[in-house]
């Protein structure tokens, strides 16, 4: 069960008592398996992308994920029980996308409580970002836009191309690399009608990063620019394993992501008899290059100065409010 003490400081960064505060909220949805490697990754990344900020990440999770023992262990302490978040006095917030169990997103045992907070978010935050199948998540509820299955799965580093000018793209590559690992996708046609604004696609016109002004700037990302160096891989070995256990169709080299020499030891194993512990050696024998890093970095590095900017502005209208209402 997530620890229910809603201001639980989790991780520190930047440079204290230059500047505002920045307290930003994590709502953990990822499965078990990626559950700290995802807190980790926007730990590191919020740190790195902070700057002369002073940040402070906060842990929540939605207690309706279905956990097993271990990771409500290892939660405890570190948590906070999600439903607690509007009242914790986050700036932002960030939501991760659980793995679905259920073939409709809203049939999801935690729709309820995700929604609450999503309709929270939209409203009383500086911004919210959205990442990978919870921006999906997000335009369902928001403006009922259904994600469309891909032809095949979208899995490795993919260039991305800017279509539109925006604050978050400041000194961000007009060409810039993004990790994509998901089955299914939204349509630029839904979002536009929907007053949603497309900032960057893939380089096969395909939505990668867009926005709207709602209250808060709700910011939506389908690909995930947290993912590590080595987040690809070790999904790509999970993948294996589950498909050597007769679940599913073997999966694909996650694409421009290893090397050529890596992708054909692959190749050879998938063409014989070989065992997870083979692929393992492989796969962790590689050193990907981590592409999208720098343009990931701009990318937060522009989210956090938006939301220290706001911050300030957004306050003054409510300490009006309640000083004439005294």
């Amino acid at each position: 069960m997530p620890h229910d003490h809603k201001t639980v400081e989790n991780f520190a960064f930047g440079q204290r008592g230059t500047r505002a505060t920045v307290h930003i909220g994590l709502v953990n949805s990822m499965p078990d398996a990626a559950l700290r490697a995802t807190e980790l990754q926007f730990a590191r990344l919020l740190k790195e992308a902070s700057g002369n900020f002073d940040v402070r990440l906060h842990l929540f999770a939605m207690f309706e994920v279905p956990r097993g023992e271990a990771a409500l262990s290892r939660m405890d302490g570190f948590y906070a029980d999600a439903a607690a978040l509007p009242a914790a006095g986050m700036d932002a917030v960030i939501f991760t996308s659980a793995e679905p169990s259920a073939a409709r997103l809203n049939d999801e045992p935690y729709w309820r409580t995700l929604t609450r907070l999503m309709d929270w978010a939209r409203t009383d935050t500086v911004t919210a970002l959205f990442s990978g199948l919870a921006a999906h998540a997000a335009v369902l509820h928001f403006d009922g836009i259904t994600r469309r299955p891909l032809p095949k799965k979208l899995g490795g580093v993919f260039p991305t191309l800017r279509a539109g000018e925006d604050p978050l793209l400041a000194g961000v590559p007009a060409r810039a690399m993004m990790p994509h690992s998901r089955k299914t996708g939204l349509l630029e046609s839904d979002l536009a009608a929907r007053g949603y604004r497309v900032l960057t696609r893939l380089t096969d016109g395909s939505v990668d990063l867009f926005v709207r002004e709602n209250g808060s700037r709700l910011v939506f990302l389908q690909g995930h620019p947290e993912y590590g160096a080595d987040t690809l891989g070790r999904e790509y070995l999970r993948e294996v394993g589950r498909f050597l256990e007769g679940e599913g169709a073997r999966p694909a080299i996650p694409e421009n992501y290893f090397d050529r020499v890596t992708e054909n030891a692959l190749q050879n194993l998938a063409s014989r008899e070989a065992q997870l512990s083979d692929y393992n050696d492989v796969v962790m024998g590689a050193v990907p290059l981590q592409s999208w890093r720098s343009a990931t970095l701009k990318l937060f590095a522009n989210w956090i100065a938006g939301i220290s900017a706001e911050k300030p502005r957004r306050r003054a209208p409510r300490a009006a409010s309640l000083h004439r209402s005294a």
